[in-house]
């Protein structure tokens, strides 16, 4: 279905996220530009090649803007433009930003810092992308990378959570009952078998389900208490725009709304699981 004749496009969208005249970070235009990335079906493939052309921009707010929107939409968006960033097309892009081959003498030392950052951070939260690995490995081979860069938490990013092990046979005192019932030679103990597996994988089933639930609460809030908390760093009552401000009332708001939901998860979790203290202390910042 075609856009609304008024609706706007990526490439407008980066051009005013990316501007060298703004002043500061123009937050609603990056969270703009990667919403709508996302619900475009060519979005990722288009977005990457508008932020590899701002990348590699002379000036040096520019391209370091660009490079923040990368950023974000690394943390926010979805596995289809992960993809689309650890294809080789991408990267290539990236490596020309800092090899001394291409654009590597006259590109500024900060933007060259930061993609050696980025693509870093990447090989640790992307462990499947093997390409952005591949591409990493090759720049210290070239002794671009001279040691891995120091990377503070938020700059991390998540790792995608763990397949949720089965618990299907966790159960000791059903797992004995189950053999015993296996073994007999008695065919109401193969029913009443057949029956506890049924038992165990629609449990097993639900206790899955609830997990996924929590990981997408857990990675929306923490989304959003990441960008608050970074807009709120950069906060200038002078300089910030109103649409900066609106953002960031609506993230505030959002991230209030979420606050229950979270204590909720909280009280359903079992007493052993990792994912209590993720629930408890994700902190949303004053505001």
């Amino acid at each position: 279905m075609a856009a609304p004749p008024d609706a706007e496009s990526l490439e407008s969208r980066i051009n005013r996220a990316t501007n060298p005249l703004n002043r500061d970070t123009d937050w609603s235009s990056i969270q703009a530009f990667c919403e709508q990335l996302n619900n475009e079906l060519e979005g990722p493939q288009l977005a990457t090649r508008l932020l590899a052309h701002k990348i590699q921009s002379p000036q040096e707010w520019e391209a370091m803007q660009a490079l923040l929107v990368l950023e974000t939409c690394m943390k926010s968006c979805g596995k289809k433009f992960h993809s689309e960033v650890g294809k080789f097309r991408f990267l290539n892009e990236l490596i020309k930003v800092v090899s001394p081959k291409y654009l590597g003498s006259r590109s500024p030392e900060p933007v060259k810092k930061k993609v050696l950052e980025l693509i870093y951070s990447w090989t640790l939260g992307l462990p499947d992308e093997a390409k952005i690995s591949d591409a990493y490995q090759m720049l210290k081979k070239q002794g671009i990378v001279k040691q891995d860069p120091e990377l503070p938490p938020d700059k991390l990013l998540n790792p995608p959570p763990p397949r949720p092990k089965s618990a299907i046979f966790e159960d000791e005192e059903k797992s004995k009952m189950l053999s015993r019932l296996l073994n007999s030679s008695h065919p109401e103990d193969l029913k009443a078998a057949n029956k506890l597996i049924k038992e165990m994988v629609q449990e097993d089933q639900r206790r899955a389900e609830r997990v996924s639930k929590r990981v997408n609460a857990i990675q929306e809030v923490k989304e959003s208490v990441d960008l608050l908390t970074q807009m709120l760093q950069d906060y200038d009552r002078n300089s910030s725009t109103q649409s900066n401000v609106e953002l960031i009332q609506d993230l505030y708001q959002r991230c209030e709304k979420m606050r229950p939901t979270l204590f909720r998860l909280a009280s359903d979790t079992e007493d052993n699981d990792e994912a209590l203290g993720e629930c408890c202390f994700i902190h949303l910042p004053y505001y």
